[in-house]
């Protein structure tokens, strides 16, 4: 088979040379009670045809974001990527790139990844951004790690705008990493003074901008307060393109920016994989996760790129290492650079405002049906709706009728009854007039 190459003969030649009489005799040091009974619960191997054949019956079953008007957001946007970053990204030098383990011999990798960083700090208005992360939550999770060292405090404030998506992977790193949270809670509003929560022992305000329910906030007051009880601001964006319009975190005083950066240049693939964008003070840079690559000259005074700053666990300096993430999301990262170039700094902003100009449009249509109200009194690309019925069987109803219509509260905050009846909706500039003519009239139907 394709996969499996190696034969019987190839296997008892293996067994002979290291001295074992059968492959079971590997496992002779694992306990009995430690070793499996029965097989795993797994359909029989096939044939490639067959195999092709059942994943194609299961990824039928799925709805993917293209194939109808998609209205979904919270946290994962569709875009438009130009069909040039696929094409460059398939490059072999670019698509057999990794973490650079010999970081000066691979000089275009680390030019990438030094020209990435430069514009996640540019669109953040921050003063240093690392290499990538993960994705928008674990970098969330890695910014309050680096607040408690910075502050030598252990106990994080999380708005209730936070996604809680990263609102719970903050949870677990302070389970295991043996650091408080305080949770506010879920606030459609964007009402909440996190400033009257702070106290001696915080280390840090995490907040989300535009919130999860899409409100938008000038946190320049909350970063002074936060400052001033000796505490930082984290400010979390999870639509990266509302950076083409919006005050930059930096300019409000932001101390961490951590983003998701899957909405420039990465479609959304069902789930990732994404990239993480971190960024913070240059006063920090020593106590930010990750790598960091930078500019120099060799010997005969040519640019060249080295790895600044690489504390990882695996790495020589481990016992200092400022993160357990021992990679970069390199190919995405330059998925992210590629199209963010191809945009540039006026494409950029055209972007961002085409994207509130159909989020205004659509926002306006569903407004004036009996019934619905829209919450926000500000947002970018994405607000919430109240529906007089549970919005969950709404949205079931909705995909019968070709939309895709948005994320229900009871899907993200279960145990919150009172959001049942909550809608989160984004529209992009994928979303056509069509496509919110369609959800109007739908909507008003299932309603």
């Amino acid at each position: 088979m394709r996969y499996l190459p190696h034969t019987e003969a190839d296997r008892r030649a293996m067994l002979q040379a290291i001295g074992a009489a059968s492959v079971d005799e590997l496992y002779r040091d694992v306990p009995a009670s430690a070793r499996r009974k029965d097989p795993v619960d797994l359909p029989p191997h096939q044939g490639e045809l067959a195999v092709e054949r059942e994943l194609m019956a299961l990824a039928s079953q799925n709805r993917p974001a293209g194939s109808m008007a998609s209205f979904v957001g919270a946290g994962a946007y569709r875009h438009h990527v130009p069909a040039s970053v696929d094409h460059l990204i398939q490059r072999g030098e670019f698509l057999t790139s990794y973490t650079p383990y010999q970081p000066e011999v691979a000089q275009g990798t680390l030019q990438m990844l030094f020209e990435f960083q430069t514009q996640v700090a540019l669109i953040s208005g921050m003063e240093v951004a690392n290499a990538s992360m993960y994705d928008g939550a674990t970098s969330a999770a890695e910014a309050v790690l680096m607040a408690n060292r910075v502050t030598r405090r252990k106990k994080a404030l999380l708005s209730g705008g936070l996604h809680p998506h990263y609102r719970e992977t903050v949870e677990t790193y302070g389970r295991w990493g043996g650091f408080d949270i305080k949770s506010a809670a879920p606030d459609p509003a964007g009402t909440e003074d996190l400033a009257a929560l702070i106290d001696g022992e915080t280390s840090c305000v995490v907040v989300q901008n535009p919130s999860v329910f899409g409100q938008i906030r000038d946190l320049s007051a909350l970063a002074a307060a936060a400052q001033k009880a000796g505490a930082l601001l984290v400010v979390v964006v999870t639509e990266v393109v509302s950076l083409g319009l919006l005050k930059p975190p930096g300019a409000m005083g932001c101390d961490i920016f951590v983003g998701e950066g899957q909405s420039i240049g990465n479609a959304l693939n069902f789930g990732g994989p994404y990239v993480g964008l971190f960024a913070t003070r240059e006063k920090y840079v020593r106590q930010m996760p990750g790598r960091l690559a930078g500019e120099t000259v060799d010997v005969d005074g040519r640019r060249g790129w080295v790895l600044t700053l690489s504390t990882r666990e695996q790495h020589i300096r481990r016992e200092k290492a400022t993160s357990n993430i021992c990679t970069n999301a390199g190919l995405c990262a330059l998925s992210f650079c590629i199209h963010l170039s191809l945009l540039g700094e006026d494409g950029f902003t055209q972007l961002a405002q085409l994207n509130h100009a159909r989020a205004a449009q659509l926002a306006e249509k569903l407004g004036t049906i009996k019934g619905v109200t829209v919450l926000n009194d500000s947002f970018f690309n994405e607000f919430t709706l109240k529906l007089p019925k549970p919005a969950g069987p709404v949205v079931d109803r909705l995909v019968d009728k070709g939309v895709l219509a948005g994320v229900p509260g009871s899907r993200l905050w279960p145990d919150r009854p009172e959001l049942a009846d909550h809608l989160i909706v984004a529209a992009t500039e994928t979303n056509t007039d069509a496509d919110m003519d369609l959800y109007a009239r739908a909507l008003a139907e299932v309603l």
